[in-house]
């Protein structure tokens, strides 16, 4: 292979990289925010996350900024694959990053509100109430989807 064919390889994942995350959680054309969704408040919005959106490099490509982050904890649930299962004897450590509204609208996309998760208030170890993405199960798209025909 030519020297020239590895920079062009090189430079082509990078680039592949960039467009695939772009397409998944930045893109108008991948995701339609349902209907039935209630608007997003202007202000501050305290969000605990506990996935992938701990990673300050995940929360930048997604909303534009790492934000800074809280330690935080979630009691009575634990981590089950992508979601939260209740769990009364256990507890998730999780971080919490305030963000604004738009803010809030990109996470929300991140996450596919309303199709993959629900944004739910909960109360966190400390007291302080925070959004909580929540997986959505089959039975609730179902009745959701079947709400908005």
């Amino acid at each position: 292979m030519r020297l020239s064919h590895v920079v062009i390889a090189a430079s082509a994942a990078p680039l592949g990289i960039v467009g695939w995350l772009w397409l998944t959680m930045l893109s108008p054309l991948t995701y339609d925010r349902p209907d039935h969704l209630p608007e997003i408040d202007e202000g501050e919005h305290a969000v605990f996350v506990y996935g992938t959106l701990r990673f300050a490099p995940v929360r930048w490509v997604v909303m534009g900024r790492a934000g800074e982050t809280e330690v935080a904890v979630l009691e009575g649930f634990r981590r089950e694959g992508l979601d939260l299962a209740e769990a009364p004897d256990e507890r998730v450590q999780g971080e919490i990053v305030v963000v604004d509204a738009d803010e809030l609208e990109r996470l929300d996309r991140y996450e596919r509100l309303g199709i993959r998760y629900q944004r739910v208030p909960m109360r966190l170890a400390d007291g302080r109430v925070a959004w909580v993405y929540r997986r959505l199960n089959e039975t609730t798209q179902v009745s959701e989807s079947l709400a908005t025909d």
